[in-house]
């Protein structure tokens, strides 16, 4: 697809894995809004093939392959970990050097989608939405047969950066007060994190108001469909000090958005920036430096929830199987390849938790 155009199906040529790489036939892919990101992107090489959260079945792997065989059930994590690099030897594997570029090649610059002599990329470097793709095996983490291709393609993205937002960098503890902008798919599992991290109250602000429900069915105390209502609420709630944390996972992050946030934190508060803006370059932070330093109040930014995909995702798959997370209730909707541009369209209306595009058999 092309920057400001819409999605569109089409036929590509796919060369096989190269030396640690894996060939996958993805089964279901996730409709996140980062790849919706792109149709604004001033910085994505196009043309590009959208998707980078999925599960699917190893057909093919390989020179140097061996962490996975053909047939296993792997999740496609967008975040590699090569464990070799300065980030991924200090434990910050969020900030792999393998992490893919704008250009959605693979690691060594080169593509395996063609058509007519073009070279396509991919999101992420996984492409999720083609049916086939040719991923490296740093980005393969694989699950057991029991659990389900869909639930398994939640835990590629939405859930690790909710949750690891709120337990990771919020560093939400027992009785902490938490506001959450955003109530899809990662704004839910911030809700859970903070929950299960032992926070007091956890107010919701987002304006589609139909999602409100459901964002008190994970662990919301109050929901609000604009800032100011949530910032007058906490207020009363805390005597005027404001919230320990509040975590921005909007779909598009705006600087008014980060100002509300700022405004509604106390003293050594923290503002965590998980949604993004359409376009990368856009100035989406304006705030006065003078009270950032008089309040040693904190806005740092987080990828994939600051978490280590080999590790969290296993972790948190425990915790779904134990019934401590929910990830069921994300899965709102179901679309074919060729409804994809109906599903971003019901993301956007408010209509979706999570849709998922079915590449095979309902898993």
């Amino acid at each position: 697809m092309g920057s400001r155009q819409n999605w569109q199906i089409v036929e590509l040529e796919l060369d096989g894995p190269g030396p640690g790489e894996v060939m996958l036939r993805m089964e279901i892919a996730g409709l996140c809004h980062s790849d919706e990101h792109l149709r604004y992107s001033e910085d994505a090489r196009f043309p590009i093939i959208g998707g980078h959260e999925g599960a699917g079945v190893v057909e093919t792997v390989g020179e140097g392959v061996t962490d996975v065989v053909p047939g296993d059930h792997v999740l496609c994590s967008f975040i590699p970990v090569c464990g070799r690099c300065r980030w991924c030897s200090t434990g910050r594997s969020y900030l792999c050097d393998d992490s893919p570029s704008s250009t959605g090649a693979m690691t060594d610059g080169t593509f395996r989608f063609h058509r007519d002599g073009l070279a396509f990329g991919a999101m992420d470097s996984l492409g999720t939405f083609s049916r086939h793709t040719v991923v490296s095996a740093r980005n393969c983490v694989p699950f057991d047969r029991t659990v389900s291709f869909e639930v398994a393609a939640l835990l590629s993205c939405c859930v690790p950066t909710g949750w690891g937002a709120a337990v990771r960098v919020a560093e939400v503890r027992p009785g902490d007060v938490v506001v959450v902008y955003g109530s899809g798919a990662v704004g839910c599992n911030v809700i859970q994190g903070a929950r299960l991290a032992g926070a007091s109250l956890i107010e919701v602000v987002d304006p589609v108001v139909g999602k409100h429900e459901l964002a008190r069915a994970f662990g919301a105390t109050a929901t609000h469909a604009d800032s100011d209502g949530a910032r007058e609420s906490i207020y009363e709630a805390t005597g005027g000090l404001g919230a320990d944390s509040v975590i921005v996972a909007a779909g598009v992050v705006t600087d008014d958005v980060v100002t509300a946030a700022f405004e509604t934190i106390r003293k050594g508060g923290t503002v965590v920036l998980v949604g993004a803006h359409d376009v990368a370059s856009e100035l989406s932070v304006r705030l006065p430096g003078t009270l950032l330093t008089v309040e040693c109040k904190k806005v740092v930014g987080t990828l994939y929830g600051n978490c280590n995909p080999l590790s969290d995702i296993p972790m948190l798959l425990g915790m779904y199987q134990r019934g401590e997370l929910e990830l069921d209730a994300l899965l709102s909707a179901r679309y074919s390849l060729d409804e994809i541009g109906q599903g971003y369209a019901d993301m956007h209306a408010g209509k979706n938790l999570r849709g998922v595009i079915q590449h095979g058999e309902r898993s």
